[in-house]
């Protein structure tokens, strides 16, 4: 297993739409081990494979305190949704930075495991919050897209100079 680098907004990277994952193979299930490691190793709930850039369509998340609950995500779909609710979000791409986002608060979805079999999945509160986050991760947006013009430029500038004094 290994640690992936996590890209930080606003890297253009983490604007690449990515793409179903064809097959569900020993190296869909290396990158499943890699992503869960790397998102347990930067104490996060949730990473998607765009965060790491690797542009397929999956995502692992656990939401346990104990961190013994994984939950794959390979090419999901949302079938379902209503509701409303507002989370105060933070991302493993935005550290640091936390807002209220609104999003469904009731979703079903289907998707595939890490072995390639089929499921459905009821999620409300955080996990549908959580699972509708990585959703976006997976078409090329970031939760500060649903924030204010304002703010995102005040967010945007902010890691900007965070990756100069890096340099």
């Amino acid at each position: 297993m290994a640690i992936l680098e996590i890209l930080v907004y606003p890297d253009e990277r983490l604007r690449t739409v990515a793409k179903p994952v064809e097959t569900v193979d020993e190296s869909t299930r290396q990158l499943v081990k890699d992503m869960t490691e790397t998102m347990y190793d930067a104490n996060g709930i949730g990473l998607a494979a765009t965060q790491v850039n690797i542009h397929q369509q999956v995502i692992v998340m656990d939401l346990s305190d104990e961190r013994n609950e994984l939950r794959v995500l390979i090419n999901p779909t949302v079938i379902e949704q209503d509701g409303e609710q507002v989370y105060d979000e933070g991302c493993l791409s935005v550290p640091e930075y936390y807002a209220p986002v609104k999003r469904a608060e009731n979703i079903k979805i289907n998707a595939l495991d890490e072995q390639g079999e089929i499921y459905q999945l009821e999620a409300h509160g955080l996990l549908a919050v959580c699972i509708q986050h990585e959703m976006d991760h997976l078409a090329g947006k970031v939760f500060v897209d649903y924030l204010s013009r304002l703010k995102q430029d005040r967010i945007k500038k902010k890691f900007v100079k965070r990756a100069r004094s890096f340099d």
